[in-house]
């Protein structure tokens, strides 16, 4: 298992490589938010189209500067093409919100579940199958 720099967050083991998925166990930093993206990129390089889960087990929030990081806020902005499925487990209300308004204003199919749902969120993604068809 791979882990962020400040530890807030853990890379799971996807069963497809075209599947990034992500724990959040913690308050999220710039460096592990620079982290995941650099993981996002470098799998958007290999595979052109990826899925990416993000598991929300002990979300804490995140400070100023992750959420406003330059590379991050580069890697976000380029990713929406090479996203299909972006699905998102345990997201607090406010988070849910956010992610069922980009899915309707952006072209990547957007999907949360609850934090008790963690098994229908990879059922979901092993029925879409690769990303890249």
């Amino acid at each position: 298992m791979n882990a962020s720099p400040d530890g807030s967050i853990i890379q799971r083991e996807a069963p497809r490589p075209d599947l990034i998925a992500f724990e959040v166990k913690d308050r999220i930093t710039k460096p592990d938010i620079e982290w995941m993206s650099s993981i996002a990129e470098a799998a958007m390089k290999t595979h052109g189209t990826i899925d990416m889960l993000l598991i929300m087990s002990n979300y804490e929030g995140s400070d100023l500067g992750a959420r406003f990081d330059g590379y991050a806020t580069s890697v976000m902005a380029r990713s929406v093409a090479h996203i299909r499925n972006y699905v998102v487990v345990g997201a607090p209300a406010f988070a849910r919100a956010m992610i069922t308004l980009s899915g309707t204003v952006l072209p990547v199919e957007t999907k949360t579940f609850d934090l008790s749902e963690e098994a229908a969120a990879w059922a979901y993604l092993a029925e879409a199958g690769p990303a890249k068809a």
